[in-house]
């Protein structure tokens, strides 16, 4: 099995520690984070990981700056990348921030917006489109330093599951919930923790083998003689 995997997500497929202070950028170490682990127990694949904290499906972050739309990005990433075998795409998270005012359906149709792009990008192999996978995200819960920005946004979070699977079921994508083996942090109910990579790394890992046309290795959670 070989092939090339495009992660395209927000901090928590960049990696970012919850946050416990305004500024702060503290990232898992690589071979901590969930796309490090995949690759890992996928042998001959080469994953990408294009998370960036604060990453929105299609929305100008008023607060945050512009560049964080995921949508005016994507296609310089495609085309960065070319060839892309597959694109996991994990967002919308970020959309429920109280200041987007978007709801659950919307969020989902935003994602299909991404994926329309991913498909008619002429990224995958032989100038076609990339095989996708969609991953709901971690429904996120309002605690710590970010419970007023994200205000109203658990409840939004928890519809986003079954939308997202018609979404994917509707353009033919593989679907993965991220739920309930991966859990946020109870530190900022954002961001995931070491344990919580590993869960998602190891929940993704035969789906993506699968759309890969192949199956895992032996997950064990190891790379490069780390633990």
């Amino acid at each position: 099995m070989g092939g090339t995997i495009l992660c395209f997500g927000d901090s928590n497929t960049h990696g970012t520690a919850p946050l416990v202070a305004w500024g702060a950028r503290e990232r898992y170490p690589e071979p901590a984070r969930w796309t490090t682990l995949l690759g890992a127990a996928l042998p001959g694949v080469t994953v990408i990981a294009e998370g960036q904290p604060g990453r929105t499906t299609v929305h100008d972050d008023p607060v945050e700056g512009a560049h964080k739309n995921g949508l005016t990005v994507l296609p310089a990433l495609l085309e960065t990348h070319r060839e892309v075998d597959l694109v996991v795409t994990m967002l919308g998270t970020n959309d429920c921030k109280a200041r987007f005012s978007v709801t659950p359906t919307d969020i989902a149709r935003s994602v299909d917006r991404l994926m329309g792009v991913i498909a008619a990008s002429g990224c995958g192999p032989r100038g076609g489109a990339p095989a996708q996978i969609v991953v709901a995200p971690v429904p996120i819960a309002e605690t710590g330093l970010l419970r007023e920005v994200f205000a109203g946004g658990a409840e939004k979070s928890r519809a986003l599951a079954p939308l997202l699977a018609e979404v994917a079921a509707a353009r033919g994508a593989g679907f993965v919930d991220a739920a309930p083996e991966v859990v946020v942090s109870g530190i900022d109910g954002i961001h995931l923790t070491e344990a919580a990579h590993r869960s998602l790394a190891e929940k993704l890992a035969p789906v993506v083998a699968r759309a890969l046309g192949g199956a895992p290795g032996g997950w064990n959670g190891r790379r490069d003689g780390q633990g």
